[in-house]
């Protein structure tokens, strides 16, 4: 076999890798301009929970301090949601990539936890939205005065408010993985369901630990975390002897 011949797959595999990349590049950026049109809707989606925490009547409002803030806020808006919408496309042309080199069990195997992530990422943000943005704004909120010398009113920067949104849905999105990730460990061998129950104590403490560190210092959020996770741990267990199960039954 001539040399030529041996680099052909590998000058394949580069074009193939090539085409997707810029096919998901291409989305991403086409998605990127459309949610730039509707920046301003998806940002007031984002505030609605602050909107409805303040009394209705009041004069309230959004400020920003530095010429080019709410521009550059809309751009970011608008990149945290077309990589939002665009993640099952950018996931399903790295699964097409890699699905020929698999055998037809470990795109099985793959396949479920493609569709999963995403699925639980969206539930995580969800979750922070319904739930816990209404309870942590109106905590923040609270420390409002008017019996002070001089009134205390909260005045957010568009910039600050969307930060905080975004670092709360990435890190409810991020802790939902929790099954995906003990799942498919289990699933190469390396955790098992006895493992995980004998270490669920510190599994608590881990728990607690990130939670305090992936939200603001509220113990709203911090609980409001925390709970869902210690479930999801509980939920990986079971998925783990799920998959211990049909492990023995296939031996």
């Amino acid at each position: 076999m001539s040399e030529n011949e041996k680099q052909a797959p590998l000058h394949e595999h580069l074009a193939e890798l090539r085409s997707r990349l810029l096919l998901s590049i291409g989305a991403f950026f086409i998605i990127f301009c459309i949610c730039y049109v509707f920046a301003e809707d998806i940002y007031s989606f984002l505030v609605k929970p602050l909107a409805d925490v303040y009394d209705e009547g009041q004069d309230r409002r959004l400020i920003y301090t530095g010429l080019a803030e709410a521009f550059f806020t809309y751009i970011k808006v608008s990149f945290y949601a077309a990589l939002f919408i665009s993640f099952p496309i950018i996931a399903s042309q790295i699964y097409m990539f890699l699905a020929p080199g698999l055998y037809k069990k470990e795109r099985k195997v793959l396949l479920p936890f493609l569709i999963a992530t995403p699925v639980l990422f969206f539930a995580g943000g969800a979750m922070v939205y319904y739930w816990i943005f209404p309870l942590a704004w109106q905590f923040f909120v609270s420390f409002e005065s008017s019996t002070a010398l001089l009134p205390i009113q909260l005045e957010a920067r568009v910039s600050e408010y969307l930060s905080l949104v975004i670092n709360l849905i990435f890190a409810f999105g991020i802790a939902f993985q929790l099954p995906v990730l003990l799942t498919l460990l289990a699933k190469v061998g390396l955790v098992s369901s006895s493992g995980l129950i004998k270490k669920r104590k510190y599994a608590v403490i881990a728990i607690l630990t990130a939670a305090a560190f992936l939200t603001p210092p509220d113990v709203i959020s911090q609980i409001g975390l925390a709970l869902p996770m210690l479930l999801l741990y509980e939920c990986s267990i079971f998925s783990c002897k799920y998959i211990e199960r049909n492990r023995r039954s296939n031996a």
